[in-house]
């Protein structure tokens, strides 16, 4: 029988979605996402006191990700480091892939060469939930590509891949503002995290959610229009502005610290 895996820190680089943005908030008022989740469970498995660091700060692109989290992450030396960007760079007109595959597989090969274990992912399909995603389709799809033959060609580097998960295209899955995971997605995100860890499952993280009713249609205008409102015109604004939703804000958790759990 395997043992469940013990280790005694993570250190968690990204954007928004390893920040955690979501419907659920700790007490001290930052996100909880998939990261304070799989860090949580660590912490109960591990048999003494457990290191926990989130570096993510949201809207950063790949070349800031590696700027601003790479020496940081490595001077903390995690045993498990969680590595997610590039998903910015792919959603902005132009993006230069060929830039973003060098960084990232920079960065990540720095990571690979200290770290115990790292983990990276393949991101969502958008196809079937965003219309206009047929744009950056082809990027998105390079990049995976990009990251399946790297984590290849190294032994201590796991790939979620949520790319093929049908269950992802569910408006529950995401929050009010469709771009980042509602508490529920952060939920499935971190089992599917532990399982590639090698943790026995605690659910089946790609089952579909249960039916849900009928939405009315006045009811979806609302909510269509409370979107635009609130979501994509301060979106179109920063980008015509060349200003960014994480622009001065720090990290969560920029120290490696106890985390109970």
């Amino acid at each position: 029988m395997n043992q469940t895996p013990r280790f005694r820190s993570m250190v968690a680089l990204g954007d928004s979605f390893t920040e955690g943005m979501c419907d659920d908030t700790a007490p001290d008022g930052h996100y909880v996402g998939w990261a304070d989740r799989v860090a949580a469970r660590l912490a109960e498995e591990a048999d003494g006191e457990f290191r926990y660091a989130n570096l993510a700060v949201r809207g950063k692109l790949i070349g800031q990700i590696a700027e601003e989290q790479g020496d940081a992450a490595l001077a903390l030396d995690g045993e498990l480091v969680t590595l997610a960007g590039g998903l910015n760079d792919v959603m902005r007109p132009g993006c230069d892939v060929d830039h973003v595959e060098r960084t990232l597989g920079a960065l990540a090969g720095r990571i690979a060469g200290q770290a115990r274990q790292v983990v990276m992912f393949y991101s969502v399909d958008p196809s079937r939930r965003m219309r206009s995603s047929g744009r950056i389709m082809p990027q998105i799809l390079r990049l995976q590509g990009f990251v399946r033959d790297f984590a290849a060609r190294h032994d201590n580097i796991a790939v979620v891949d949520l790319f093929h998960v049908p269950a992802f295209d569910d408006p529950r899955m995401w929050a009010e503002d469709r771009l980042h995971f509602s508490a529920e997605g952060h939920r499935r995100v971190a089992e599917a995290v532990l399982q590639a860890l090698g943790f026995a499952p605690s659910f089946d993280w790609r089952e579909p959610l249960p039916t849900a009713a009928p939405i009315p249609r006045l009811t979806r205008l609302r909510a269509d229009l409370r979107w635009i409102r609130l979501h994509v015109l301060p979106w179109i604004g920063r980008r015509l502005t060349g200003r960014s939703s994480g622009d001065g804000r720090p990290a969560k958790r920029p120290a490696l610290e106890p985390y109970p759990g």
